[in-house]
């Protein structure tokens, strides 16, 4: 059993990219975004064979990345913990724990992932996250504002839940500190979980986020690194995909 298996989000079709490509194939600085990834990925060390969940257009994406990766289909796009699940039959005890990015993130950094990998196994904790803490949603930060769910923690520190923007109260959505969603699990209590989530959410999706809430009421703790807000960066649109092609990392 590996000790560590990666899994990468690849299936999304980027509506509001004005492109027919997937969104993850959609370039930055000259190169697709999933290969930004993919490239930090293999310079971290800490998974020689990816997993990739691919869907729209999911032929294009494995040309793209070739025969280096497993490549998974998730046929309807049902949320973020709906395409994790879909990895459940190919990995469900080959890995002791699971990472899952997500392929438009073309700058997250090979140190951050092997450092996430890190601190979750030394940690042995059934959840280890990445957040990012900005000082305002101004200029380019505003991409944070509406994409990104928020980290609510109680008076001592402790992470008490992650909330999705469009289910936020006012003050959740003031929250500086977000959720660039870069987990570790445990693999074993990760695919137990993932058959309880539900859709009770305004977009009707698995949300993976909500294993926070499911670990935290178990009593769990979960750890956290806070990462620069560069590395979280990703593309949903045009435009954003113009801030990061012009963004110095």
């Amino acid at each position: 059993m590996n000790n560590l298996k990666v899994i990468i989000l690849a299936a999304g079709k980027g509506v509001r990219m004005e492109s027919d490509l997937p969104k993850v194939l959609m370039k930055v600085k000259g190169k697709s975004m999933i290969n930004h990834l993919t490239e930090s990925v293999k310079a971290s060390g800490v998974d020689k064979k990816p997993v990739i969940v691919v869907g729209y257009k999911k032929e294009l994406v494995m040309t793209e990345l070739g025969g280096s990766y497993e490549y998974v289909t998730q046929e309807e796009q049902l949320g973020t913990g709906h395409a994790v699940l879909c990895t459940k039959k190919t990995l469900e005890n080959k890995a002791e724990n699971i990472m899952v990015l997500y392929g438009d993130s073309p700058y997250l950094h090979a140190t951050t992932i092997k450092k996430l990998a890190d601190e979750h196994l030394e940690s042995k904790n059934k959840i280890t996250m990445l957040t990012v803490e900005v000082p305002d949603f101004e200029e380019w930060r505003s991409f944070f504002y509406k994409s990104f769910s928020r980290i609510v923690r109680d008076n001592s520190g402790k992470i008490l839940k992650s909330v999705e923007f469009k289910d936020a109260t006012d003050e959740e959505k003031n929250i500086k500190e977000v959720n660039p969603c870069y987990f570790c699990f445990n693999a074993s209590w990760l695919w137990e979980k993932l058959n309880k989530l539900e859709n009770h959410n305004m977009q009707k999706e698995y949300y993976l986020t909500d294993l926070i809430k499911m670990a935290i009421e178990e009593g769990e703790t979960i750890e956290s690194i806070k990462i620069d807000p560069s590395e979280a960066l990703a593309a949903n649109s045009k435009a954003e995909l113009e801030i990061l092609e012009k963004f110095v990392v």
